[in-house]
Parts: structure tokens; sequence; C-alpha cells
């Protein structure tokens, strides 16, 4: 059977730096899309031989940039072999086939393969504290349910006369899946825990930089209760 009867609408993945299919065959008015899966994804298509200078997924900048799931396609009404290579990247690279027989533009390219980056946001709940009234700067303890590894931040803010947000510092904590145990509203170098009223936006990270909807606490710091008073001659 010639090689050119596999020819088609097709697409190629771009991932692990890398085409996955380097040689790429198709007929007269078909299409090629390119798909970006991830998890790299500064990569271009890049025309650079003479047949294909104009064509380029990323005019106007060196250096590319898109997001998981993006697509570029073209096609190719004139037969020849079209070079093309990451501007970025000049090893990920790969050609383009056109046979000299007419093609069918409508034929399906077949499905999008699946992504290889994690898109979906952790959750972050059953959030308590032991403590809501603290005392001195030692904090509470507060136990957080987490769905995915990674870290938890907490933005500090201090509520004025009228009840006002006014931010006040920051803490981060590295989490595993499961159930944390940690240190709110302790004091710390970006946070300085002052008495006062106070809410902690809380936000759980995965390791793909997936962030979880805020969960917000409120407490109050009274401040560090005086030392019990001792009667004359008593041992302290």
């Amino acid at each position: 059977m010639p090689a050119s009867a596999a020819a088609d609408n097709t697409r190629v993945s771009i991932f692990d730096y890398q085409w996955s299919n380097k040689e790429v065959h198709i007929n007269l008015g078909e299409k090629v899309t390119w798909d970006w899966l991830g998890p790299d994804l500064q990569h271009s298509v890049t025309g650079i031989s003479p047949n294909d200078l104009e064509w380029d997924s990323d005019p106007g900048t060196d250096v590319p940039e898109h997001r998981a799931g993006d697509e570029y396609t073209l096609e190719f009404s004139q037969p020849g072999v079209y070079l093309f290579q990451c501007k970025l990247h000049a090893w990920v690279h790969g050609e383009v086939i056109v046979a000299d027989e007419p093609g069918n533009p409508f034929s399906n390219p077949g499905p999008r393969p699946p992504l290889n980056i994690d898109l979906t946001p952790p959750t972050l709940g059953n959030v308590k504290l032991k403590k809501t009234k603290l005392e001195g700067t030692k904090g509470t303890q507060m136990r957080a349910s987490i769905s995915e590894g990674g870290k938890l931040d907490a933005e500090y803010y201090r509520l004025d006369s009228k009840g006002h947000r006014v931010y006040n510092g920051y803490h981060e904590w590295s989490t595993f899946l499961g159930i944390n145990s940690l240190r709110l509203a302790a004091r710390w170098k970006h946070f300085k825990a002052r008495p006062g009223r106070y809410v902690a936006v809380l936000r759980a990270t995965d390791e793909s930089n997936n962030t979880s909807k805020p969960v917000t606490k409120s407490f109050t710091i009274v401040g560090t209760p005086p030392p019990p008073t001792r009667r004359p001659g008593e041992e302290p």
C-alpha cells in the first residue's frame, strides 16, 4: 500500500520537549494541528524552510508561551517538505511532508490527546481552630483536611474600628494529603501577632500550582496575661 494512503488531517502533540511524530505525512489541502499538552509549554511551531517562513504559532516574540490545551492548525496546499522548529528550543522540531495528490480537507484528525498537566485545584476543608480568643503570640492549633500535598498560605488581616480589613502579614506551611495540624496566628517574621481582631484567609496550593477556594477564619488576640501576684515571702 503506498505511504500516501495513510495521509489525512492529523494531530501532533507537543510534550516532554518533542513532537509526538517528527515526520508527518499528509496530502494536498489537508491540515496539521499541533497540541500543547504540557507540562512544558514554552514551545513554538515556527517555519524554517523557504516554503514556510511566514508560518509561526507565536509571531512577534522570541519567548513563546502557551496554556495546556492550546492548538495551532495549518493547511498545506502545495507539495513539498516543510521544516519547523521551536524558536526557543531548537531540538523541538519536525517536518511535514505533503504529497502531490489531492487529500481530504474534511477528514477527522482524531481527538486531542489528554493533557499531561494537572489542572484540578485541591480542596481545603474541615478547617478548625482549637481557640479563637488567643493570649500572647503563640497562636492556636489548626486542623485542616487537604486533598493534595503542596503548601498552605495564610494572609492575615487586622480589622480596624469599622471592621475594615488591613493587611497585616502572611505565613506559609508545607502540607501533605490528609489532615494537617498547624499553628495559626503565631508570631513570625511576617506576622507580628499584636492584640486585635483578625481574619486569616487560607488557600491550599498543589505541586502543579493549582489553588483551592479560600477559607476564612476569624480570631482575636487579647495580649499576654499579667503574671500572678505573689504574697510577701512567697516562693516564685
